[in-house]
């Protein structure tokens, strides 16, 4: 479209979720999404290879988002999306997850909505969810799980960030599997605040890369979890699930139960 077309009418921002690193994970409203865009607006976090669908004629612009980095402000992205819709332009925001899912879509769609900006969202998977079924373990169980949490183990500034300790008695009682978005610079908080009402040999399970080739993870129990994550090396971007859905792989990591399959292989 040309520019003096562009300018008689006010166009369109969509945040779409990119999903959790394989390009291959994007859904196909998504392509469709990126390959009608004009101006594409692009967090670190979103794997470049979802580019491939965009437009030749498409601007990419890359807005970093990544926790413990230095990141774009939010207020200056929003700002962006509001200026490139005004001036016609169909403006996808691509970030990496889901949109809706600690990706700060809430507050773009109110600042767009408040600016007059029509916008609609399309889901990505979430890395809580990719993590999990990467290790071909659900997230609810009739036996282990009735429900589950998606929680932050990163606050924003000035506010303390959820109270572990009371989530581990909810999470006891109630049977719930807790999925830890960006909590590995707080996971001696994690770990002791859930200790509270959770037993020490909880399985605990810390995908980092989900979904990539570069996945590695390792499987630990709750008393062991910082532990592990120096012992190992495990760095962010990661996901932490605890929970009973982890059992087996819990008893699989444990090296009895490596030497007791080495031997009936052998028998």
């Amino acid at each position: 479209m040309n520019n003096s077309l562009k300018s008689q009418y006010i166009g369109q921002v969509t945040l779409v979720g990119a999903g959790p690193g394989d390009p291959e994970l994007l859904t196909l409203k998504a392509v469709k999404a990126i390959a009608a865009a004009t101006v594409i607006l692009v967090d670190d976090l979103a794997n470049d290879a979802v580019l491939s669908h965009a437009s030749a004629d498409a601007r990419i612009v890359h807005v970093g988002k990544r926790g413990g980095c230095k990141s774009t402000p939010q207020a200056f992205i929003e700002k962006l999306m509001i200026m490139a819709a005004k001036e016609g332009e169909s403006v996808v925001r691509l970030k990496g997850g889901d949109p809706f899912i600690f990706g700060r879509g809430g507050e773009e769609v109110e600042a767009l909505q408040a600016a007059g900006i029509s916008v609609s969202v399309v889901n990505g998977i979430t890395s809580g969810l990719a993590a999990i079924s990467s290790l071909n373990v659900p997230l609810t169980h009739r036996d282990h799980a009735h429900g589950v949490v998606f929680i932050t183990g990163h606050a924003k500034p000035g506010d303390s960030g959820p109270d572990w300790a009371t989530l581990s008695q909810a999470a006891h009682q109630a049977k719930l599997t807790l999925v830890i978005y960006m909590g590995m610079t707080h996971a001696s908080k994690i770990e002791s605040g859930l200790l509270a009402a959770l037993p020490t040999n909880t399985p605990v399970a810390i995908i980092q890369h989900a979904s990539l080739p570069e996945q590695r993870q390792a499987i630990t129990s709750l008393a062991q979890l910082c532990e592990t994550i120096e012992r190992d090396n495990m760095a962010s971007p990661s996901v932490i699930v605890v929970g009973d859905v982890l059992q087996g792989m819990a008893a699989l990591a444990q090296p009895e139960s490596e030497e007791a399959f080495k031997q009936s292989a052998a028998a």
